[in-house]
C-alpha cells in the first residue's frame, strides 16, 4: 500500500517538526490496511484527532463559536461519500464512509449527517475546541448569532484560514482518496467549502485519487482536484499536480495544495501557499 497524506496548505505552522511527525505516522499507520479504503480512513483519522491540525479536534471556530466538520471519501470506481457542516463530530471521514456505503446517497448534511453518525456508533458529542483554537477565539470579539446581517459584516472583515488534511492511497490496483476539515476561521455558521464537494476537495477514478487544500471557495470555482487527476493522462503525479495548481493560481490568483497517487501507486503534490506539509509512506 501506499498511502500520500497532506496536513494543509496554508502558512507556516508554529511547530513543523511536531506536526510532520504525526502526519508522518498517520501515513505509516494506514500503509499498513489491508485496502485503500481503509488507508485513507486510518491515515485521516489520526489528523483529525490532532490538535494540530484544522480537521476534527482544533477546527476552525465559525461566526456563532461551533466547529463544524466537514469530510469527503471516494473510490476508483467512483463511489462516494460526503457529510457537512456537523457539530461535535470528530470523525468526519467516518461518516462519509457511512454515507458511502449504508446510503443511497452522496452527501449529508448538518444535524441529519449527525443523527446518521450517531445510528452507526460515531461520537457526535466531540470537543472540538482545542487550547489553541479557544485562545484564537477568545480575540475575535464574535458577533451576536442571532443577528444574520451583523454576522455577514462581521465575517467579511475576519474569514480566512484554509488548513485541511486528506490522503489518498494506491495498491497498485485500487484507489482511494478522502479529505477532512473543521472549514475556513470565521465562517458563516453553516458554511460549506471545497472539502465534501466531489471533484474539488477529493476526487478519484481509474487513473488515480486527489485530495486538495487551501482557498476552499477559489477549489470550488475550478474544481481542482478534478482538474489534477485529469491531468495524469499525460503526466505523472508530481507534474500534474504542479501543472494543476499554476493553472488553479492563473484563473483565481489564490493559493492552494493538491496531493495525487496514480494506478501505479506513484505520488505526487505541489503548492503555491507558503507551506504545506506531506508525508509518503508504505511500498
Amino acid at each position: 500500500m501506499r498511502v500520500i497524506a497532506h496536513g494543509g496548505a496554508g502558512g507556516a505552522p508554529e511547530e513543523p517538526e511536531p506536526r510532520q511527525a504525526v502526519l508522518e505516522e498517520a501515513a505509516a499507520d494506514g500503509a499498513a490496511a489491508a485496502d485503500p479504503v481503509e488507508a485513507v480512513l486510518e491515515t485521516v483519522r489520526a489528523l483529525e484527532s490532532s490538535p494540530r491540525f484544522n480537521a476534527g479536534v482544533g477546527g476552525s471556530i465559525q461566526a456563532d463559536g461551533v466547529v463544524r466538520t466537514d469530510a469527503g471519501l471516494m473510490t476508483d470506481d467512483r463511489s462516494v461519500g460526503a457529510a457537512c457542516s456537523m457539530p461535535g463530530v470528530e470523525h468526519a471521514a467516518d461518516v462519509a464512509r457511512v454515507v458511502m456505503e449504508e446510503t443511497p446517497h452522496v452527501m449529508l448534511a448538518g444535524v441529519h449527517a449527525v443523527d446518521l453518525a450517531a445510528a452507526y456508533g460515531i461520537e457526535v458529542e466531540g470537543t472540538l475546541v482545542s487550547d489553541r483554537t479557544r485562545e484564537r477565539w477568545a480575540e475575535m470579539d464574535p458577533p451576536d448569532p442571532t443577528d444574520s446581517r451583523e454576522q455577514t459584516a462581521w465575517v467579511r472583515e475576519r474569514f480566512g484560514g484554509s488548513d485541511t488534511v486528506g490522503a489518498v492511497a494506491s495498491d497498485g490496483d485500487r484507489l482511494a482518496t478522502c479529505t477532512s476539515t473543521g472549514g475556513r476561521w470565521a465562517a458563516m455558521a453553516g458554511r460549506v467549502g471545497d472539502v465534501p464537494q466531489v471533484g474539488s476537495g477529493f476526487f478519484c477514478t481509474e487513473a488515480g485519487g486527489a485530495s486538495a487544500t487551501g482557498a476552499g471557495e477559489d477549489i470550488t470555482r475550478v474544481t481542482l482536484a478534478r482538474r489534477g487527476v485529469e491531468l495524469l493522462a499525460d503526466h505523472d503525479p508530481r507534474a500534474a499536480a504542479a501543472a494543476a495548481i499554476e493553472q488553479f493560481e492563473s484563473v483565481t490568483g489564490s493559493t492552494a495544495g493538491l496531493i495525487l497517487a496514480n494506478d501505479d501507486g506513484e505520488t505526487g503534490s505541489a503548492t503555491n501557499a507558503e507551506a504545506m506539509q506531506v508525508a509518503v509512506a508504505g511500498e
